[in-house]
């Protein structure tokens, strides 16, 4: 009977393939929101590993978190260097990484930090930053290029660069007075810091000596530069790891209370999970358009179905009189559906793996989003069950149909 419906379907293969086609696209278009969904949720949740606490200037917990985090916008104000001090001498705090930001490179963010960035920053599953070429900073005009700069911008070992004033992507005011020397290149992470260029502290106070109001005063040689005390007045935020995580709630009331300035201190978990509370809305929209294609495409199915059961009526007539009772006949046409859904999942799966293939390099240099190339999530074959079910359930009504077609009835159509 499967053979019988596959020859079937062989000898009607320009409507069969276009039926086919139609539930592949929405098994496609089906598993991709789903998997960019959750892919997209495991990048942001990878960015950053291992940190307790996350302290910046007082406002949205998220704003936060995306600025310090994700280089995504700007904060409110900064944090006095000397309250940075303060905190970092609390007892049960391991190690604190401070945050500069506030300036660009060619559309690329410029992190001004320290030594303790790359000693105890990790990403993903506790993973450290690792150097594919040269060596973290040690001078104040060094840089570390995240592993996109160098690719999109073609930088070696040993090149100059200029950092512009500002963070936009284009910016008429330029430190060109004091370039920065590329000492080392990080290997790819899959996260903000491949589209960072990382520069000391130091480097950032020295070249916006001269500058008054975000203006451009006086030319400052590095000597002078080195000559003069670089000690940052303020940071943008500072992430923190603790020696006990149980302090966490603890040292994160006291800064919240923190007398000499407003501050704030976030858990990196709790912010991701508000941020995706926000965007809740945007993915179950995301979700009802994919599953409403599916409906289209198993609706799309069940129609060429019965418009091809009135041409087929002296078929199945003729299947009647060589012995086929109407039960053969129903299972004929239901493997049909049965056969098509089946094919259109195999189809959608295949273009969704071809296309993430091909997507995967862009969406990384472009956005950041890291796909992964995995097999089908538990979650994902329940909806591929669901798709087959209901192209199975939605063969049964041409089946039914079929089943009720008599002999007399298929040899005597009317023309």
């Amino acid at each position: 009977m499967l053979k019988l419906a596959l020859q079937s379907l062989w000898a009607r293969r320009l409507t069969a393939g276009l039926t086919l086609l139609a539930v592949a696209i929405s098994v496609t278009l089906l598993l991709g929101v789903e998997r960019v969904r959750m892919q997209a949720r495991e990048s942001f949740a990878n960015t950053v590993s291992g940190t307790d606490l996350i302290v910046g200037a007082r406002s949205g917990q998220v704003n936060l978190l995306l600025y310090s985090v994700f280089r995504i916008g700007n904060p409110t104000n900064n944090v006095g260097w000397d309250a940075y001090q303060a905190i970092k001498e609390r007892p049960g705090i391991a190690w604190t990484i401070p945050l500069s930001l506030g300036d660009s490179h060619k559309g690329f963010r410029v992190l001004g930090t320290n030594g303790d960035y790359f000693k105890y920053l990790k990403y993903g599953r506790q993973q450290a930053l690792v150097m594919a070429q040269g060596r973290p900073f040690q001078t104040p005009f060094e840089a570390v290029l995240g592993a996109q700069v160098a690719q999109k911008l073609g930088y070696r070992l040993d090149q100059s660069i200029i950092i512009a004033h500002g963070a936009g992507n284009t910016s008429f005011s330029q430190h060109d007075n004091l370039p920065f020397k590329v000492v080392g290149i990080l290997a790819p992470t899959g996260t903000p810091i491949d589209r960072t260029v990382h520069v000391p502290l130091a480097g950032i106070e020295a070249i916006h000596l001269g500058w008054d109001t975000g203006r451009h005063s006086k030319n400052v040689t590095a000597e002078q530069a080195l000559a003069q005390d670089l000690t940052p007045k303020t940071i943008t935020a500072f992430m923190v790891g603790l020696s006990n995580r149980i302090l966490a709630f603890q040292l994160q009331r006291a800064i919240n209370t923190y007398p000499r300035e407003p501050l704030m201190a976030i858990l990196p978990g709790a912010a991701l999970q508000e941020l995706w509370a926000m965007m809740s809305v945007a993915e179950t929209a995301l979700g009802v358009i994919a599953a409403f294609v599916v409906v289209a495409g198993l609706i799309g199915m069940l129609t060429t179905l019965l418009a091809g059961l009135n041409e087929r009526r002296r078929e199945l007539a003729i299947l009647r009189s060589l012995g086929a009772g109407p039960g053969h006949l129903f299972a004929l046409l239901t493997m049909e559906a049965m056969a098509l859904t089946s094919l259109g999942i195999a189809l959608g799966v295949a273009v969704l793996y071809l296309g993430q293939g091909l997507a995967s390099p862009w969406l990384l240099s472009h956005y950041g989003l890291q796909l992964r190339l995995a097999l089908p999530s538990g979650y994902e074959w329940q909806l591929l069950g669901l798709v087959w079910l209901a192209g199975v359930l939605m063969g049964l009504l041409p089946a039914a149909r079929a089943y009720r077609y008599s002999l007399s009835d298929g040899m005597s159509i009317r023309v």
